[in-house]
């Protein structure tokens, strides 16, 4: 059976079924004001992965209770194991975004010191509103975390814990595991995750640094959290290939987004030329940005409308789709180590809590008190197994929307009849991959693995649910929110036996001889 927090639904199971924190860090947590009530937009949703994730997916986020529409299986199956991979919380833009706004800003300020005139009813127009407004973000800031993230991360671990006591309890803390992305902001929010359950756990103690804590600090790991960095292949045809994001460079240049580009030049008062769609996207995005780390709506919003933010949101589709999705596949098949990892942390608990089985010559008994008065003519024939606590109950991988993407896109997720593309825009836009309501900040798979008592056969023994941002993620292939362990690893067995990073990302040897006359 399933249960959810506070109410319960009987379905049919089976079968169905660098770490120091740097100086900047601490500046950056008074660098802004707390959040105050939160600001609702209507462009909220269209932020692809600058995304809050309240408005994404979890209307309440701020709340430290669990869904109340989330069932997960009943008391006959227990949660032996999770693993999630968790994307960082809500960061500042890049040093990057930052240059591009700062260019905009310049643009601005100069068309007001050269044209600085109220408006007919005496007011002022909207570009001189954005020429004063405040550039918060210096280059330092750097996608760094912002407390807001702090925040995404503590509640995430509150709700975690509450949905699932067992395997968060004072007990497993200690065997905890953290595996992160040597990104700061990644490493700043599995400490912040890692803080809410000391405090979840043991809240009569003070907070030890996190290097004292029992369980050890997160560990960085790249290469499984950073899995494109190292892979020759995607460098070579995707990421260094200006080739590569086509449909985005077109899209840019496209109709959808000149009239945009118009629009926008028309009602900030500067030449269309001054302009393209790369200042317009960082402009769309200080909103964004505003909003998610002040919790401010800024003149930045009033740009855009709810059609425009439509377009702009297809945009990072695009490059999303092309860069870390659908559209190339050494995109998912770079992210197998990633998959491959999970299920060695699911296999290795299977194996640890396989019940005590007792073995005689063709016959299996379950029950030691049925075979006790057989022991002594038996003993030399018998073959014990024993049941064991799984050494790592909860395994916690932090990393980035670019980690999470390939992997869901390996597994079959949110894959549309069409591929998406510059010029199909229209066709799209009831699409399912929309990277917004899929990897906002703060977004998390988790995989659930269950020990069923009440199994009628060892294959209904082990059970699996995932769950994509605190909801249940029925199987791609089947639509269930539940599958049998074996079940799943044998849908997956061609990425579990025969995907190998090493082959999947190799470049492939070019012949350079040529034929002599």
């Amino acid at each position: 059976m399933l249960r959810g927090p506070g109410s319960r639904l009987r379905v049919t199971v089976a079968p169905a079924a660098a770490l120091a924190v740097a100086l900047l860090s601490s500046v950056s947590h008074c660098s802004h004001p707390e959040q105050k009530d939160r600001e609702v937009l209507p462009l909220s949703s269209y932020f692809g992965t600058k995304t809050r994730y309240e408005d994404a997916i979890y209307k309440d986020a701020h709340s430290e209770e669990p869904r109340q529409d989330l069932y997960l299986l009943e008391e006959a199956c227990t949660p032996v194991q999770l693993v999630a991979l968790i994307r960082h919380g809500t960061r500042y833009p890049t040093a990057k975004q930052i240059r591009k706004l700062r260019q905009l800003h310049d643009l601005l300020q100069a068309r007001r010191a050269g044209n600085n005139r109220a408006d007919a009813g005496g007011g002022r127009d909207l570009g001189a509103a954005l020429a004063d407004w405040p550039l918060w973000y210096e280059d330092w800031v750097d996608g760094q975390l912002v407390e807001k993230g702090r925040q995404d991360m503590r509640q995430l671990a509150l709700r975690l814990a509450s949905l699932f006591p067992t395997l968060f309890s004072r007990e497993n803390y200690g065997r905890l595991q953290l595996v992160t992305s040597s990104k700061h902001r990644c490493v700043e929010s599995s400490v912040a995750f890692l803080n809410a359950l000391w405090q979840h756990c043991y809240p009569e103690l003070p907070l030890p640094d996190v290097k004292e804590m029992e369980c050890g600090p997160p560990r960085i790991n790249d290469k499984l959290m950073r899995f494109f960095d190292h892979c020759e292949k995607f460098s070579s045809e995707v990421e260094n290939n200006d080739t590569a994001l086509y449909h985005v460079e077109a899209f840019k240049t496209g109709p959808e987004m000149q009239d945009i580009l118009k629009k926008v030049a028309a009602t900030l008062q500067v030449p269309v030329n001054s302009l393209n769609a790369d200042l317009i996207q960082v402009a769309f995005f200080t909103c964004s940005f505003d909003l998610a780390i002040k919790g401010v709506k800024s003149p930045w919003c009033d740009v855009f409308d709810t059609d425009d933010g439509k377009v702009l949101e297809y945009l990072n589709d695009l490059k999303q789709y092309w860069k870390r999705g659908y559209g190339y596949a050494i995109n998912s098949r770079s992210s197998c180590g990633l998959f491959q990892d999970i299920f060695q942390h699911l296999d290795k608990a299977v194996e640890q809590k396989k019940s005590a089985v007792i073995t005689l010559p063709g016959i299996q008994v379950a029950n030691l008190c049925i075979v006790l008065h057989c022991l002594p003519h038996f003993l030399h024939l018998l073959t014990l197994r024993w049941s064991q606590p799984v050494s790592s109950p909860v395994i916690l991988q932090f990393g980035h929307a670019e980690t999470l993407l390939p992997l869901l896109s390996l597994m079959g997720y949110f894959k549309d009849k069409e591929p998406l593309t510059a010029y199909n825009y229209k066709e799209q836009i009831n699409r399912k991959f929309r990277s917004g309501l899929i990897v906002p900040y703060a977004s998390n798979l988790v995989f659930v693995l269950y020990h069923c008592k009440n199994a009628q056969t060892p294959k209904e023994e082990f059970q699996v649910q995932m769950l994509l941002n605190e909801k249940v993620l029925p199987l791609a292939h089947s639509q269930e929110t539940v599958s049998l362990y074996e079940d799943l690893k044998n849908h997956y067995k061609d990425i579990l036996q025969s995907c190998h990073t090493s082959q999947e990302c190799k470049l492939p040897k070019v012949n350079n001889t040529s034929d002599e006359l």
